[in-house]
């Protein structure tokens, strides 16, 4: 999934697609780079961000989603407000990735019911302006597979059926540093959960502050394609359905590995030291005389 950032400040690249025309052109150079989907998004959701007012992301999205599905993208809407994902829908978008998991608008699940749009369903616990103050957990990926759970349940009991929902364990939401890497590594378990898992690791700040430098600075988002690209080959190989990023060709390439990588590994025998090693005493306490 590819991000189109109808914004002007995102905190990796806000204001260089944010008129329609640069944004569809971006979009463009994005499938061309081996993006399968592309997210066209009109509000940021980076640390400290106020709120657009909804007339404002709408007139801001809209005209960039209809372009490219009439381009013949496969479009996904990054909104948390219902209106801005009925009105992307009626406009060709097929999936609705909500980082708020539907609890910034109640309407939202109502409107997904309707669609039959696919949903992607974020862990979350608040707005970007407050979202670094609940970052405590217990264990972070027991909470936040019960939570995401919660999530679910609100969504079928408003009609959304289990197939048009996929899961996102939220990194950097609520989570500002070592939160993450919990996640990451133990992603095999919310994968087992049942619904397809998308992960969204691009750019964000545990990797500026994984890379460092030794004055402790972190290196600014656009010196962490590399280090995304690795969290990509690493969650496609734990059965991620989607990563969404900003750098394509490098993460289609990562899957690409991934795939091979699993491939080889479910495909293959790997053979005991016995079974390679002579049978006597020698070889069976490790060392060989031959």
């Amino acid at each position: 999934m590819g991000v189109v950032n109808v914004t002007p400040d995102s905190f990796s690249d806000g204001g260089r697609w944010f008129t329609p025309g640069a944004a569809v052109a971006h979009g463009l150079q994005l499938l061309a780079d081996g993006a399968d989907v592309l997210d066209v998004g009109g509000e940021s959701t980076r640390p400290g961000a106020r709120r657009v007012a909804v007339d404002d992301e709408l007139a801001r999205v809209l005209p960039v989603v209809e372009e490219l599905v009439d381009r013949g993208a496969v479009v996904s809407v990054d909104t948390t407000r219902a209106v801005v994902a009925r009105a992307a829908v009626a406009r060709g978008a097929l999936i609705v990735n909500d980082v708020s998991g539907g609890l910034a608008d109640e309407a939202m699940h109502a409107v997904v019911a309707e669609t039959g749009a696919v949903y992607v369903a974020m862990h979350w616990r608040g707005h970007a302006d407050v979202m670094d103050d609940l970052d405590d957990y217990d264990d972070v990926v027991t909470d936040v597979r019960r939570e995401l759970a919660q999530r679910v349940d609100a969504l079928r009991a408003a009609g959304v059926r289990d197939e048009q929902v996929v899961l996102d364990p939220g990194l950097g939401f609520a989570k500002a540093g070592s939160s993450n890497w919990p996640l990451l590594a133990r992603l095999s378990e919310l994968v087992a959960d049942g619904f397809p898992v998308m992960v969204g690791a691009s750019r964000k700040r545990f990797l500026g502050h994984l890379l460092a430098g030794p004055d402790g600075e972190p290196v600014p988002p656009l010196a962490r394609d590399g280090a995304t690209a690795a969290v990509t080959a690493l969650a496609a190989a734990a059965g991620a359905w989607c990563v969404r990023v900003h750098e394509v060709a490098s993460s289609a390439d990562a899957v690409r590995v991934a795939a091979a990588w699993r491939g080889a590994r479910a495909t293959s025998t790997v053979s005991t030291v016995e079974d390679e090693l002579p049978v006597d005493e020698d070889a069976r306490t490790g060392w060989s005389t031959r």
